[in-house]
């Protein structure tokens, strides 16, 4: 399944009252490591079921990024129960993202 754009609209419904684990991809289309974790990330949403995949663009939802703390992207957060369980900040290979998040 392709990763879900997140806009202020549906980042309620979309991430905090998700019934399964949701990663978040905060990037921007200016940034080098999000452009080169973006395949990437659309691979885990590909193989992995058990998880949600979602994206937000920084720079369209800025107070998303502020209300998350965002200070580097890439950043990727992993959403359980409608809560932060983990982040990881900067670009990294697969395997390493989803260890790091305890995926």
């Amino acid at each position: 399944m392709a990763s879900i754009a997140i806009t202020q609209d549906n980042f309620k419904s979309e991430v905090l009252e998700s019934d399964k684990p949701v990663l978040v991809d905060f990037w921007a289309s200016w940034c080098g490591p999000c452009k080169m974790m973006g395949p990437v990330v659309e691979e885990i949403s590909n193989e992995r079921t058990d998880i949600k995949v979602c994206k937000i663009n920084v720079d369209d939802e800025s107070d998303l990024a502020e209300q998350y703390g965002i200070m580097s992207i890439p950043a990727f957060y992993l959403f359980k129960d409608g809560k932060v369980a983990a982040q990881v900040v900067g670009g990294q290979p697969k395997d390493g993202l989803l260890k790091s998040l305890g995926l």
